[in-house]
């Protein structure tokens, strides 16, 4: 933690990081939490109240300047964890913390571990400790929209105070100086999130239980999250993986996303689909992509002979979906998980959606011309009709509303079903052929009917990916285990959201719910801010965009306030959360679109998480997803494919 959280990051103060080396940080976190101590995140510790983040602490510690003999006041003291570390640096350390519990329980801790020259009380840090005072450095451990004179006024001359000045959101760590008896000067110094600084003090009711503290009906929502959460460590601890054990057991595990351009949901999900892959039998990885586009990459991760002609897949917009800087590291690692296990136990890479029309005609018909070369004549004559809009399958969807396509479609519709009852004969590429004729059977109803608006696009796409991931898991048998990658609106149960109870609309969640019952796991991704790779318009730039702020009505903003940075949070349960989150909240919804401007109607819809989702998991800041250069080279190169990197 010391190495790489604080002196990586430019804390170079030794007497900073030798009292952070002798502070043991797990004896400040609750018992269940102690695997996580050294994490680089805030912590719950119960009362709706954490355990700051190691840097911030250092931050503060570092720009108050605190030195040998100076004394120190805290407000908002927690665990104490922040107060022991001040007191291996500093000759006095003074702590008030509003909540008698958490100042009780830190005050034993610190007397425990011989922290001597270190004071804790239950008080109102709003008035600072004026019997004490004054003192060299005070810092605030909460967020404050008016720094209270109280506390200017309690500086030494030349003091410092610490403090997190702003809203709700973000907040400025100010720090303020005492330059006179009536002067002080302030600059600030980084964006920072803290919990709020509240007046008044909580005393001990004798109501709280051991596990919630208090009654829950007494916790806000926030509070409830926090005390019913899993805290997650950073994505690339093998324990962040592991946290989803829970969910091993499952036939099918879903893997969700609120936008379609963030880094932190691609890169989760590589690490919990790598983990199932190596540890639980998962066989299967479905995506939201085309299917002729993903079978280039399941050659690649199955060690198979690639055609030294063969194109880059996923060129179409939106390109950084599957063409990503996350995409080249999980498929090498299960290429490498392939290579200890035979032909039949190998993971697969599947495409679940059907825009790739094109491509896969030409699937069908090379497969055809080397197998049966006779039927690729005929296949031939049946996609006569649709070649011409083959580059823009759209403009055959406007088309095809005039008179005289319905023979096109009986003869696209013949062509898949001789596919599919000829892979049930013959398994040596026919099920690739087969899926790729249902692909363009699906598609050309799809291209039709999206000109009529409505709910029949939607429904007909959703339904063709649930019907794939079905012939996936029947083909691979009845050990198949499938982790399914797609957007929160695809894999939350529509009938939890606007789009089933409002529009009509159903999506593979809920067929997969209702199809395979309590084998299937929901799990929706959220953020709170950060930015997105996203475009303003179909088949527009790639832009990296701010995310504006989660609305205080909505279900992001309770994650917010939680205080809790990363976290997976169970929905199976009954109690007062769940009883709270079944109250319809709004949920954010970003595609490849994004317009920050109307976002209120364009990108969130009335949701009850409960029902939409098994689980959701909670980044609070998370970043743009970044795509791969264009033209990446790759041909011949079978250790580079399809990436070229």
């Amino acid at each position: 933690m010391v190495e790489r959280q604080l002196a990586a990051r430019g804390v170079d103060d030794d007497a900073i990081l030798s009292a952070f080396r002798k502070v043991p940080r797990e004896e400040f976190v609750p018992e269940d939490l102690r695997e996580f101590a050294y994490d680089d995140a805030p912590l719950p510790i119960g009362e709706g109240q954490t355990i700051s983040q190691p840097f911030i602490v250092a931050c503060m510690i570092d720009a108050a300047e605190i030195a040998s003999g100076h004394r120190v006041l805290e407000v908002g003291a927690g665990s104490g964890y922040a107060a022991a570390v001040m007191s291996c640096i500093a000759g006095e350390v003074h702590a008030v913390e509003r909540h008698e519990k958490l100042a009780r329980e830190a005050a034993s801790r610190i007397g425990r571990l011989g922290y001597d020259n270190c004071t804790i009380i239950a008080g109102d840090g709003m008035a600072g400790l004026p019997a004490e005072a004054p003192f060299d450095a005070i810092l605030v451990a909460a967020r404050i929209g008016q720094v209270p004179d109280a506390l200017k006024h309690q500086l030494k001359v030349g003091g410092r105070l610490i403090v997190p000045v702003g809203g709700d959101d973000i907040q400025q760590l100010r720090c303020i100086t005492r330059i006179a008896q009536d002067g002080w000067e302030s600059h600030d110094i980084t964006p920072v999130r803290f919990v709020p600084l509240l007046e008044g003090v909580v005393p001990e009711d004798g109501a709280r239980a051991s596990s919630d503290h208090r009654p829950a009906r007494d916790m806000s929502t926030p509070e409830l999250i926090a005390a019913n959460c899993t805290p997650l460590p950073d994505i690339d601890d093998p324990q962040f993986a592991a946290a989803f054990d829970k969910f091993a057991d499952k036939r099918i595990v879903m893997l969700g996303e609120c936008s379609h351009g963030t880094h932190d949901f691609y890169a989760a999900r590589a690490a919990i689909t790598r983990h199932l892959v190596d540890n639980h039998g998962f066989n299967i990885v479905a995506v939201e992509g085309d299917w002729p586009d993903a079978a280039a990459y399941n050659k690649f991760i199955r060690g198979e002979e690639l055609r030294q002609d063969q194109e880059s897949p996923f060129q179409r917009f939106p390109g950084w979906m599957w063409r990503n800087t996350v995409m080249p590291g999980i498929l090498r690692a299960l290429r490498e998980i392939n290579a200890g296990r035979d032909e039949d136990a190998m993971v697969g890479f599947y495409g679940l959606d059907i825009y790739n029309m094109a491509s896969s005609i030409e699937a069908v018909l090379a497969y055809l011309d080397e197998h049966d070369p006779d039927s690729a004549v005929v296949a031939r004559e049946r996609y006569g009709c649709l070649t011409p809009w083959q580059a823009d399958p759209a403009t055959y969807g406007r088309v095809s509303l005039s008179k005289g396509y319905a023979e096109c479609e009986e003869d696209v519709v013949k062509q898949c079903n001789e596919m599919l009852r000829r892979s049930l004969a013959d398994n040596s590429g026919a099920f690739s052929a087969a899926m790729n004729a249902r692909l363009v059977a699906s598609a050309e109803k799809y291209y039709r009917v999206m000109y009529y608006g409505g709910s029949e696009s939607w429904n007909l796409r959703d339904s063709h990916m649930a019907d794939t991931l079905g012939h996936l898991l029947e083909n691979r048998g009845e050990n198949a285990k499938a982790v399914v990658w797609a957007h929160n609106s695809h894999i939350g149960d529509a009938r939890a959201t606007d789009m089933g109870a409002v529009r009509g609309e159903h999506n593979i969640g809920q067929l997969a719910r209702e199809r395979w019952g309590d084998d299937v796991a929901l799990i929706g991704f959220g953020t709170h801010g950060g930015t997105v790779s996203a475009a303003n318009d179909w088949d527009g730039e790639r832009e990296t965009m701010r995310v504006n702020p989660s609305r205080r009505d909505s279900y992001e903003r309770l994650c917010h306030d939680s205080g809790v940075e990363r976290f997976l949070l169970d929905l199976t349960g009954e109690g007062e959360l769940s009883r709270r989150l079944l109250a319809p909240q709004l949920e954010r919804f970003i595609g490849v679109i994004y317009r920050p401007q109307t976002e209120r109607w364009s990108h969130y819809s009335d949701a009850a998480l409960p029902r939409q989702f098994d689980a959701y998991c909670w980044f609070d800041e998370t970043r743009a997803l970044e795509p791969l250069g264009k033209g990446e080279p790759h041909q011949g190169v079978a250790e580079t494919f399809p990436f070229g990197v």
